[in-house]
């Protein structure tokens, strides 16, 4: 029989739980300048010979002397000049950099990271490469200036989360399509001053807000903890490939993409400046011709990258060296947890440690958008990539199970907070299809000391996973009440909206029981299914050429490879 107020997701109806009552809300060595000195010449005996040997025996010490104290002099002028240029170099870089607060004009957190049992915690960087044609330079790269002139906002056109394990042992690279519709928390750009409410859009149009609110919106869209960003822009990609000396990139037909205009012949090429601009941008002239094509080239041409970087002699060439950290420091705004070299440096070496063949790149899997056929939401299996990513868990472990080293999975949240659960109500909805799940949880939240003014009711829809809400100046709340119910801290999210209390939507991953169910390391391979998985050791795969007609020539719809025969007046990119 089904509980008033508690069936299965989708209906309206809302009641209390039987005994129940309804919920309260709470608002809730300087030296001198002679290098050298003579002493007088003796004026005993004015011509009295010396003994036998003793002048032999003068002049090479003396000369031996000055010598010495030469060699001494040198050394210490070239300390100093090392030195020196040592450190207007380090000042260099990093007055290169610009850098923002993580959670810039947010008012939110970007989660915290689990430590294993080590103490040890992963770091997750999102990159981010913005489409902005915010001076002279990005227009011309990026095009679109010449009736709007020099734009002020940006989209994030590449997003990529990056995982390095606690252990270091492995890493990964998940990239999410610029496509995606999510929800873009309010967000206000503290230089620009451009704000925004909230909304339902596109996950790349929060950066219009500052890279913070982009941090804040894959935060919420992925449940994974972020703690460094790190933006590019077109001139920076230039920049970048340029001081490595280029990126090594295959395809596997002639493609000529009409609207990035990369025109590159079936084979390997070597990528310098403008040609690596186009590569990474194109999303016609690979895959299907959508987004997602281009997030597999982009895997490429990074892995090409790193294989590069980690070669013999790539980083031991000072000129190289410096040509690279200058052109870095030059094109990336980054956090002010990265706002120094030595930070950057110190994340280069944590990246370091991993082997080409343990960092594994993804993209996150999606479904169409079922209002609006150009456009992407994250499916279902989704949620178990996040999940490994989160919980730091290796995806090229061949079991499909952890790595030895990394740490456990999702727990209930470690510390508990001081608020006692009595003075603490929670509103219990069912998202599932079974019936009298809310009423079950909220007997059981009772029945563990929380507030009589627990309520029941139904969500809005089926969900496929559980989520506590809590609104603002809840966080403490919201963290006793997951610990009670065995909730991993992924699972908490701050809502919009200002004054709201708790509010526990029960999803299709918690059917029965009153504890959330310990979650079992991830299926990797699940993880991975339909995530076009890779490692960075694939130096033999090329990036696949679009067969459909995704390009226009002339106003005639053709396949890029179509175009490139019908194109042989215009120069490659690359030799």
């Amino acid at each position: 029989m089904t509980d008033p107020g508690d069936a299965p997701a989708g209906n309206a109806t809302r009641s209390h739980a039987r005994g129940v009552p309804r919920q309260r809300h709470t608002s809730g060595s300087a030296t001198s300048g002679s290098a050298t000195s003579r002493s007088a010449p003796s004026r005993t005996g004015s011509r009295a010979r010396p003994k036998a040997g003793a002048g032999r025996r003068a002049r090479p010490l003396r000369r031996g002397r000055r010598i010495l104290r030469t060699a001494a002099i040198s050394l210490s002028v070239l300390v100093l000049a090392t030195a020196g240029v040592g450190w207007w170099f380090y000042e260099h870089l990093n007055g290169n950099l610009h850098s923002v607060p993580l959670t810039d004009g947010t008012g939110d957190s970007a989660g915290k990271e689990k430590a294993d049992s080590f103490g040890r915690t992963p770091i997750n960087l999102l990159v981010m490469g913005s489409d902005g044609r915010t001076n002279a330079s990005d227009c011309k790269l990026g095009g679109g200036c010449s009736r709007t002139g020099v734009q002020s906002g940006s989209n994030a056109d590449v997003e990529m989360v990056m995982h390095i394990s606690a252990d270091r042992s492995n890493a990964t690279v998940m990239s999410i399509p610029r496509d995606t519709v999510t929800t873009v928390p309010a967000c206000k750009d503290t230089e620009t001053g451009v704000s925004t409410n909230g909304y339902t859009g596109m996950v790349n149009s929060a950066l219009q807000y500052g890279p913070a609110c982009q941090v804040a919106t894959v935060h919420r869209l992925t449940g994974i903890p972020i703690d460094h960003f790190v933006k590019l822009d077109f001139s920076g990609v230039v920049k970048m490939s340029d001081a490595v000396g280029g990126v090594s990139a295959c395809v596997d037909k002639d493609v000529y993409d009409t609207y990035s205009h990369l025109k590159l012949a079936q084979g390997t090429h070597t990528l310098k400046g403008v040609a690596a601009l186009e590569f990474v941008r194109s999303r016609h002239g690979f895959g299907d011709g959508s987004d997602l094509g281009r997030t597999y080239s982009q895997h490429l041409f990074l892995s090409s990258m790193i294989r590069k970087f980690k070669s013999a002699g790539t980083l031991t060439d000072p000129t190289a060296v410096y040509r690279l950290a200058d052109a870095a420091t030059k094109a990336l705004t980054v956090d002010t947890g990265l706002g120094t070299i030595r930070k950057l440096i110190g994340l280069a070496a944590d990246v370091d440690k991993v082997p080409a063949k343990r960092i594994t790149f993804t993209t996150m899997q999606t479904a169409p958008d079922p209002h609006d056929s150009n456009r992407l939401v994250p499916a279902a299996t989704a949620q178990s990539l996040f999940d490994t990513i989160a919980n730091d868990q290796s995806l090229t472990s061949s079991s499909g199970g952890k790595t030895a080293a990394a740490s456990a999975t999702a727990k209930a949240t470690a510390t508990a907070s001081a608020v006692p659960a009595a003075q603490i109500a929670v509103t219990v909805e069912n998202g599932t299809t079974v019936t009298g799940r809310a009423s079950a949880v909220a007997t059981a939240l009772i029945d563990k000391g929380f507030s009589s003014g627990t309520t029941t009711g139904n969500a809005a829809g089926t969900t496929s996973t559980t989520a506590l809400t809590y609104g603002s100046g809840h966080k403490a709340e919201a963290q006793t009440a997951a610990k009670a119910l065995g909730l991993p801290s992924s699972r908490l999210k701050q809502s919009d909206a200002s004054g709201t209390g708790l509010t526990l939507v029960i999803g299709s991953d918690w059917t029965s029981g009153t504890a959330y169910p310990a979650a079992a390391p991830a299926d990797t391979k699940a993880a991975t299914a339909n995530a076009h998985a890779e490692t960075a050791d694939q130096s033999k795969t090329c990036a696949k050429v679009s067969p459909y007609k995704t390009v226009s020539l002339n106003g005639v719809a053709m396949t890029p490879t179509q175009a490139y025969r019908a194109a042989a007046g215009t120069k490659d990119s690359a030799p």
